[in-house]
This record gives structure tokens, sequence and C-alpha cells, in this order.
């Protein structure tokens, strides 16, 4: 017998099972499509070009790189914490209604942080945009998976999946470019077009579904704000640690505690309140849970690849930012390939659970092929692990997209793919902060020991630094300038190679990861295609 303070979701709606037919109208389908994926399009390029700018903004409103990383954090904390209200925002305004205020918001903040005359103000036009850009992915992943039947569902996500990977790695050059060639400004401005183009479309095609009872339902106050409390401290914690060293730094010693404060009595708040604005008790289906802790986990290891290759093409190689960026698009170009097929494969009923071991198990080839670059590599030593490495993330995404919402009823999918984008936003920030940290401190592991190895050669190590000083020498430097300078040349190179041997080790982990999320795939149950899901 539930308690009077246990959660109580609505019965299943019959209209739910109806509309999991999708819409029978196929080019409805696929337009609706469109309006949705240039809304979350849109955000996933403007979030991932800012970050190519940040120096470009420093200098221009007189701050330095590290005031300048604000710009990225306030966004990311204000978009952190509205993602996983998406579901119940949806349901209190209509979810196209949320989906128009959305476009609007974004839009409108984006011209506010075109014009931003200080970097003060930016940074707070950040947080606007960043409220507003929040319910963007979950919105038009509920609405894509709602929109078509149960068996083109592989479909429909292959193409929100080309969107999701391809956009973080062709923003870079877009970013580069605009930066370059126009102004930081302009990386906000080209919001305009398209956010007037998303609209129009969303106005035109895009529906609430029977099930979605606008305005209903008492209002979670005491939830959002934990909600808000702990999912911002943590992201403060995700984007300064490194910066700040960590537990080394009473900032982040306070901000972590406050975020497992909060987050664990956001937790135990909405397990016990009637009207929850996170529905937590989804995860009691296996496949879902599963399907949702590996999204976590994959996001960990993709974003930490993301991190990880222009730091290393750029600090080390010498590459520049936009050569960099071009050479990261192979994986983009594989993806962009293959998730059609993975689509194709789903809607001719392959089981989506080996598909997707078999993305796992190519992506973690690709990811290890990098752990063989080393400081001679040019730009087609990445072509190869790149497309390998975009042909198995095809395979993953797009069946782990799928299957991981099977359970879930109509009138829950708002509230799951809210669950879900939280599951992948934490997994990105942990990549990004863990794998940067695990570099850095890799590299000075290798560095002891690179210095420790020259200790045991000590005649090689002089004979090093004499040829070195000659050459200098017969270059016009003074001998003893020389000798100065030869070991600083030859302490460079050791600290060059101890970091590349760290991106490696990087990439290494990045691989055993991967592999080892196989086994958990079959913890999930295998799919249903046309029988329609209202409740287990």
């Amino acid at each position: 017998m539930p308690s009077a303070d246990s959660p109580q979701h609505p019965p299943p709606n019959p209209a739910a099972a109806a509309f999991d037919v999708g819409v029978a109208d196929k080019t409805m389908r696929w337009l609706i499509a469109a309006a949705v994926m240039m809304s979350a399009v849109m955000e996933l390029v403007d979030t991932s070009a800012v970050n190519v700018s940040l120096p470009y903004i420093a200098g221009n409103l007189s701050a330095s790189v590290d005031e300048a990383t604000w710009v990225l954090t306030s966004y990311l904390v204000a978009n952190a914490v509205i993602l996983p209200l998406s579901g119940w925002l949806a349901n209190y305004f209509g979810r196209k209604r949320l989906l128009m205020m959305a476009v609007v918001g974004f839009a409108s903040a984006s011209v506010l942080c075109g014009i931003a005359p200080n970097l003060p103000m930016l940074v707070f036009f950040r947080v606007l945009q960043g409220t507003a850009g929040g319910s963007l992915q979950p919105t038009t992943r509920a609405i894509m998976l709602e929109t078509f039947p149960r068996e083109e569902r592989g479909h429909a996500m292959a193409l929100w999946g080309v969107g999701i990977v391809v956009a973080p790695i062709v923003a870079p050059i877009l970013g580069g470019w605009l930066t370059t060639d126009y102004s930081w400004r302009w990386i906000f401005f080209i919001n305009i077009p398209v956010s007037l183009a998303a609209l129009f479309l969303v106005q035109t095609f895009v529906f609430d579904p029977p099930y979605i009872r606008r305005g209903t339902g008492h209002i979670d106050y005491w939830g959002m704000g934990l909600l808000a409390i702990g999912i911002a401290s943590l992201q403060v914690v995700f984007d300064k640690g490194q910066e700040d060293d960590w537990f080394g730094s009473h900032f982040i010693v306070a901000m972590s505690i406050i975020a497992a404060v909060g987050l664990v009595a956001f937790i135990w708040w909405e397990l016990r309140t009637r009207d929850p604005v996170v529905h937590f008790d989804l995860l009691r289906h296996r496949t879902f849970a599963t399907g949702t802790s590996l999204s976590m986990a994959l996001f960990f290891a993709l974003y930490g690849s993301i991190v990880l290759l222009p730091l290393f093409m750029q600090t080390l190689l010498g590459f520049p930012a936009v050569t960099a960026g071009i050479w990261n698009s192979p994986r983009g170009i594989a993806t962009l390939i293959f998730m059609p097929i993975a689509g194709f494969l789903i809607g001719r009923r392959w089981d989506m659970r080996a598909l997707l071991s078999g993305g796992l198990l190519v992506g973690a080839i690709g990811a290890y092929m990098f752990s063989f670059l080393d400081l001679n590599a040019g730009p087609w030593s990445f072509l190869w692990p790149q497309l390998i490495m975009g042909a198995g993330l095809s395979f993953l995404f797009v069946p782990l997209a799928t299957i991981t919402v099977d359970p879930i009823p109509q009138h829950e999918m708002g509230y799951a793919t809210s669950l879900i984008g939280l599951a992948r936003n934490l997994g990105a920030g942990f990549g990004i902060s863990l794998f940067t940290a695990f570099v850095d401190r890799r590299a000075q592991f290798h560095q002891v020991q690179l210095v420790g190895d020259m200790g045991l050669h000590p005649r090689l190590f002089s004979q090093a630094v004499a040829e070195l000083q000659h050459y200098l020498a017969a270059q016009g430097q003074a001998l003893t300038h020389a000798g100065t300078e030869a070991f600083a040349g030859i302490y460079g190179e050791v600290v060059r190679e101890a970091v590349a041997m760290s991106y490696l080790d990087g990439f290494r982990v990045m691989a055993a990861l991967l592999a080892a999320a196989i086994p958990f795939v079959w913890i999930m149950k295998k799919p249903h295609y046309e029988q329609p899901v209202v409740g287990e």
C-alpha cells in the first residue's frame, strides 16, 4: 500500500497507446524531424564553437583566458540545471510551447551575448542562453521518438545521432573561421537566421501529443531548488577543478560538499514527494537503467576524446586550430555514412544489443589505434583511427538511443529523455575533467621516469648536451649561453615526450572503458518492435 508521500504518477493514458504508432503521414514525420533537429544542432554547434573563441573573447574584453572560461562555465551550469527539468516543463507548458520558448530564448540571449560590452555582462547573458537551451536536447529527442512508429525509431535516432555526434566536430571549424575572419561576436549572431527557420518549422509542423496536459499538478519548488544547488555546484567542480588544483582548493572542496549534500537531498526528496520534477522511478525498468548508465559511461569516453585529440594536435604537433578541426572531421564523416546503415539494420529487426556490442568493440579499436601515435605524426596519421572510431560510434549511439527508451510508456517519454540527458551531461563533465587531470598526472609520472632513465646513461646525456651546444654555438650563440640553451632544449623535449606519452595513456584508458562496457549491454532486454508499451 503506497504511502501518501510516495510518488503518484497518472495512470497510463489510452491516448498514449494510440499515439505510440507515431505520426501517420511519412512526409510529415520527416518535416517534424527537420524542425526539431535544427533546434538541437543549433544549440550544440554554438556550445562547441565558443570553446575555440575564448582567447579572442578574453583579448577583446580585456580579460585573462582564465577569467574568460566563466563564459563556458556559466552556460554549462545553467544548462545542466534545466536539462533534467525538461520533462516536467514540457508537461507544464506543453511540449511545442516549451520548444518555441526555448528557441526564442536562445536566439534572444545569443543577440545579447553578441553585443555584450564586457565580460561580466557576457557571463550573465550566457546564463540566460544556457537556461533557454537546457531543454532543447531532451525535448527534441522526445518529439523524435514520439513522431516515428516503434519500428522506425532506429531511423529517427540515426538522424538525431548524426546531429549530436557531428555538430561538436564541425563546430570548431565554423567557430575558428568566424572568429579569425570576422569576429567572435558572429558565433552568436549566426544563431539568429537558424533560430528563425527553426521557429517557423516548429510552429508549422510540431504538435503536442494528446497525453500532454498543460499546467496541471502542483509545482515542486523544493525539488527544483535542491536540483539547482546540487547540479550547479557539481558543474562548477567539473569546470574549475583542474584549474584550481582540485581538492587542494578550499573553493572546490566547498563546492563538492554542497553538490553532494544537495544531490543526495534532491534524490531523497524526489523519491518521496507526490509530484516529482524528475521521475527516478523510471529506473525500475532494467533496460532503461542500464542504457542510461551506459550513456553516462560512453559520453565520459567520447568527450574525453573530443578534448584530448585537438589538444594533442595543437599543443604537441603544432597544428593550427582550423587544421586540427579539419582533421577531427573524418570521425564525423564516418558517423554520417554509417548511422543510416545502423538505422536500417534496426528497422530490419537486427538485435540492437548485438549492434551496440559491435559498435563498442569497433570504437574501442579506433581509440586504441590513437595510442600508437607519436610526435612525428602528421595529419594523415589520424585518418584511419578517426574513421574506425566514427564507424563504431554510429553502431553505438543509434542502437543505444533506441533500445534505452524501449520499455518507457509514451506519456513518460519526456521524463525519460530528461534523465538520459542528465546522465550524458554528467558523463561528459566527468570525462572532460578526469581525462584532463589524468593527462596532467601521467605527464608528471612519465617525466620522472624519463629523467630517471637519463640518469642511468650519463655519458649519452652529456654527449647529447655537448653536440647541441656546439650546434647552437655554430649558429652564432655565445658558448656559455649555448650550453644553457642546450640543457633547456633537451629538458623541453623530455617534457614534450612525457606529455605525449600521457595522452597515449588516455587513449588506452578510453579504449579499455569502451571494451569493458560490452558485457553490460546484455543486461538489457531484447527490444519490442510493434507492440505499444503503455505501462509495465
